[in-house]
């Protein structure tokens, strides 16, 4: 891979962490941008630039982006039951922050942004696996105003010629996830109840399933998207292992005692079809579940 300018959107937080470390390793220059509301920079390696900074402040943002090839936009406030509390917040960061990002990377010349969307558009669906051609039918505040911001990136290419990708993650966990963050919150909320001593919390039934991808293959999707000349066009495309656990298999998994609490406004099951990403890009996920976990625990020190 040629030498690019990278610039990633909360950058500092779980998911955006992992990338820089990846494009770092492979020499690339990264710049972070984070207000640090849900993110470390303590934990970034020394060669990323940071850049304490919120993304709605557009003419700043513009500044960091100058000399910038790829911006990966990661920066949100996820949660849906979050944003069912607090919509008007949440959409200000999560759509107007969004159009602010493409304003920056609009004014710097920047050729590429690639969005992370959320598979939380689809709602609940009577087909499975979840393609990127069925309608979206979001269910929550936080799930609409993700597909706005791919409907914002479709757009964006067509009227002013960014290249454009969004990346639809399904539930991402691995290394540096945040037991009390918004990412992988099943995974990360088991075990730091395991590391309490406490049962697992289990919400309804326990048999809503999840598609688990590894945060090591969503990593990879990310970087494949920001550079494969097969993309940016404003598609829209899966990133998920293609399978489905539920959340009782996923306690079992993990070990304890489990507790069942009241049913949350929530989709009952999920799971990606990565067709069109492995046509698009080349991409399949490598990781399976059960050794994710298991290289979790150890993280954990519950091994």
């Amino acid at each position: 891979m040629t030498t690019k300018t990278f610039l990633i959107t909360g950058g500092a937080g779980f998911i955006g962490t992992n990338i820089a470390e990846k494009l770092v390793s492979e020499g690339q220059v990264v710049k972070v941008v984070d207000n640090l509301v849900g993110g470390n920079d303590k934990r970034l390696p020394k060669e990323v630039e940071f850049n304490k900074l919120d993304i709605r402040e557009t003419e700043a943002l513009a500044k960091v982006c100058e000399g910038v090839d790829v911006v990966i936009h990661l920066a949100a406030l996820p949660r849906v039951q979050f944003s069912i509390q607090h919509p008007q917040e949440t959409h200000d960061v999560n759509v107007t922050g969004t159009l602010s990002v493409l304003e920056a990377a609009k004014k710097a010349g920047v050729k590429r942004v690639v969005y992370a969307a959320s598979s939380s558009a689809y709602g609940d669906q009577e087909v499975l696996p979840l393609s990127v051609d069925l309608p979206p039918q979001p269910k929550s505040p936080y799930a609409l105003q993700k597909y706005m911001g791919e409907e914002m990136m479709r757009l964006w290419s067509e009227i002013f010629s960014i290249e454009t990708v969004s990346l639809r993650f399904f539930n991402v966990y691995g290394p540096h996830l945040d037991p009390e963050g918004p990412y992988a919150l099943v995974i990360g909320r088991f075990l730091k109840l395991v590391k309490d001593g406490e049962p697992l919390t289990i919400t309804g039934d326990g048999e809503q399933t999840r598609d688990f991808t590894h945060v090591r293959d969503v990593t990879r999707a990310v970087i494949l998207a920001a550079n494969k000349d097969t993309v940016g066009k404003g598609e829209s495309l899966n990133v998920g292992a293609g399978n489905q656990t539920s959340i009782n298999d996923l306690a079992k998994m993990i070990g304890g005692k489990i507790e069942y609490v009241p049913a949350r406004l929530e989709p009952k099951h999920t799971m990606a079809d990565i067709s069109k990403t492995k046509e698009l890009l080349g991409w399949e996920p490598t990781v399976k579940l059960v050794d994710g976990v298991e290289e979790l625990k150890k993280y954990f020190g519950l091994v």
